[in-house]
């Protein structure tokens, strides 16, 4: 999953409206379980194709919000699409098991920091709509490089330092504050993966410490995978 976030920016342009770049970060974890905990009752489950992420991320019958990870029980007449890069097929769900909200925020997030966290919140909510008792798990990326440009369509911004273009790093702390204090209590497991992206040419991607980042990383699938064995997911 960590690979596939750095993905988003290294070597490329990232341009944060597009719909997709949540789900396949979100998917990844989905394979990073399997992967740490092969014995897992999930592990077998996923490999019978009995629970598998949903190619929608919504369950049939319930109207809910779409996060960018949904994982659940199969619908027992639904049909297992086998996906060539994963190991997990995808098909339609019944229920949620695990709930996946991915969030990347590159530039200019104080002012916007109140519809962040009213939009994790709600996501939360979401996946426990409709009965049971999903693991929810909000991913969210808070840039932290010394200057960025944002594209929107044609036209480029590059952050001046000031005014409504201050830098990432400059905002980071606060946000990364607000976050913990207004939106993970929603969460069961609240990730955040600290970056550094100019979003320029030769667009270059830095961790801002990847030895912890991937000890956070491990100890929240670690957690999940004991979640899953106490919910008896799968």
């Amino acid at each position: 999953m960590l690979r596939e976030f750095e993905n988003l920016f290294e070597g490329r342009m990232y341009r944060h409206r597009s719909s997709n770049q949540g789900d396949s970060v979100a998917i990844r974890l989905y394979e990073d379980l399997r992967a740490i905990e092969p014995t897992l009752k999930l592990a077998a489950a996923v490999r019978q194709r009995s629970v598998l992420p949903d190619v929608q991320n919504r369950r049939r019958g319930i109207d809910a919000r779409r996060g960018e990870g949904t994982f659940g029980e199969r619908i027992p007449s639904g049909v297992a699409v086998v996906d060539p890069v994963n190991v997990a097929a995808r098909g339609s769900i019944a229920t949620v098991g695990i709930g996946v909200k991915v969030k990347v925020l590159a530039k200019a997030t104080i002012k916007q920091i109140g519809r962040v966290v009213k939009d994790l919140r709600n996501q939360a909510t979401q996946f426990r709509t409709g009965g049971g008792n999903p693991i929810c798990v909000a991913i969210v990326g808070i840039n932290q490089a010394e200057h960025y440009v944002s594209y929107e369509g044609d036209t480029s911004f590059t952050t001046t330092g000031h005014g409504g273009f201050v830098h990432p790093y400059q905002e980071a702390p606060e946000v990364e504050r607000r976050l913990i204090a207004d939106a993970a209590p929603a969460f069961d497991e609240f990730l955040i993966l600290r970056f550094r992206a100019t979003n320029q040419p030769p667009y270059p991607f830095q961790w801002v410490n990847y030895k912890d980042m991937r000890l956070d990383y491990a100890a929240t699938l670690a957690r999940i995978c004991n979640r899953c064995q106490q919910r008896s997911l799968g």
